[in-house]
């Protein structure tokens, strides 16, 4: 039903989305269980009918497709998982070659960008002095070579992909090292908040994101090279990992200055299936706390929330430790480990929980009923006593039927109430 046909309930003026994500998120029992799920990019290019290259390079048409599928879907939330682009981002463009599985936007100083109708760009430059193309997330330095001194903050979202040292790609300045922190993060990067607040008259929940600090050495040095370091070279990874932490806590001010409502910690390889529950302790856990308690100084009351997929069973209390309010994802076996009610047992209301919906053995592989059933039994597990928020475990995979999205605020509306709203 239309969210305006939702405004009594029980005698009393039902929450608004953004509000009702509001309670949850500070460990309250809203009037229902909110329903919020992260969308993979490629679910968005196959949903909306925005051409790839747009949609990656151009904040308008980004916010647009958030817009589409938040309307379609009724979610109360919004997470916004691409940095915004200049209004001017055309400039630059020599031309976009259509190609049937693809666009390839090529840029006037030779580079290019392979931007896929279901998946994540992958970026290409020239090699200095030369013509060939290179592609940067293959650019894989030893960890020997890294200065410690021009690390800071590592996003291989932004124009020209994963770089070291860290730049922002700028066609007409070319590759640029700034050195004073607010040059790290134009302006422009946080449009999209802006737009989407204005859009949805401050009625629903918008969410920013940052890469950890494990991420981002992992995205540095490559995933098996990273692991690696970690045992032949760990105390220069943990410098790096410091080093890290700081740019994400001021990227995460810079997030509340344009006043989101939550801040989600991506911090995707931090599971079993990478690292032990001891190299959690020590390469994860201190400093994303760094990160937490950062945010918290400034914005005590903003809720902060981490994303690590997979296996996560065995360190939920870790993740608690490290300060924030809320995990997202526990991917129920078999892509994880968690069982959503014996969390809830575990972790009862000190911090909520968001997720736990299979997105791809339930969402993409069952039938519309059975997921709907699925839903049910999340909503019955987490539901009580609240700080509960109805999602996917992981984001929306590509190739979701949109059928299953558009049933999960119904069964949070049907079965998520709370009696004593």
């Amino acid at each position: 039903m239309p969210e305006s046909a939702n405004s009594e309930l029980n005698g009393k003026t039902a929450l608004t989305s953004r509000e009702r994500m509001a309670v949850a998120m500070r460990k309250g029992i809203p009037d229902r269980v909110p329903g919020m799920c992260q969308l993979s990019l490629g679910h968005y290019l196959l949903n909306t009918g925005i051409p790839p290259a747009r949609l990656w390079h151009c904040t308008e048409s980004f916010v647009e497709a958030l817009l589409t599928l938040r309307e379609r879907y009724r979610f109360d939330g919004i997470l916004i998982n691409l940095p915004g682009h200049p209004e001017n981002w055309q400039e630059d463009i020599y031309k976009i070659e259509e190609k049937s599985d693809a666009e390839i936007v090529h840029w006037k100083d030779g580079s290019y960008t392979l931007c896929p109708r279901d998946d994540n760009v992958q970026c290409f430059r020239q090699r200095p002095g030369g013509n060939e193309h290179i592609r940067d997330i293959k650019l894989r330095l030893s960890i020997d070579d890294i200065d410690i001194n021009r690390l800071f903050y590592e996003n291989p979202h932004t124009n020209g992909g994963l770089k070291y040292p860290y730049h922002y790609y700028d066609i007409k300045r070319g590759y640029r090292n700034p050195e004073n922190p607010d040059d790290w993060f134009p302006e422009y990067e946080f449009r999209a908040i802006d737009l989407l607040r204005k859009a949805t008259k401050g009625e629903v929940s918008i969410h920013g994101e940052f890469f950890s600090p494990f991420t981002q050495l992992m995205e540095l040095l490559g995933y098996e090279n990273a692991l690696m370091a970690l045992i032949t070279h760990s105390e220069k990874c943990k410098a790096i990992l410091s080093r890290f932490s700081e740019g994400c806590a001021y990227y995460c001010r810079k997030l509340a200055e344009h006043d989101v409502d939550a801040i989600l910690n991506s911090s995707a390889f931090a599971g079993a299936g990478f690292i032990s529950r001891q190299m959690y302790e020590d390469y994860v856990l201190p400093y994303e706390k760094k990160c937490w308690d950062a945010v918290k100084y400034d914005y005590p009351d903003l809720p902060c929330y981490t994303h690590t997929c997979g296996a996560i069973g065995d360190r939920l209390d870790l993740m608690e430790s490290t300060g924030l309010d809320g995990i997202d994802t526990l991917d129920p076996p078999p892509l994880g480990t968690v069982e959503l009610h014996e969390a809830k047992q575990l972790l009862g209301t000190r911090v909520f929980i968001k997720g736990n919906i299979d997105s791809v053995n339930t969402l993409l592989h069952k039938d519309l009923e059975a997921a709907k059933e699925d839903m049910k039994q999340r909503v019955a597990w987490g539901k009580p006593g609240g700080a509960y928020i109805l999602s996917t475990a992981c984001s929306v995979a590509p190739y979701v039927k949109p059928d299953r999205l558009e049933a999960l605020v119904g069964i949070c509306e049907e079965y998520g109430r709370y009696d004593n709203y």
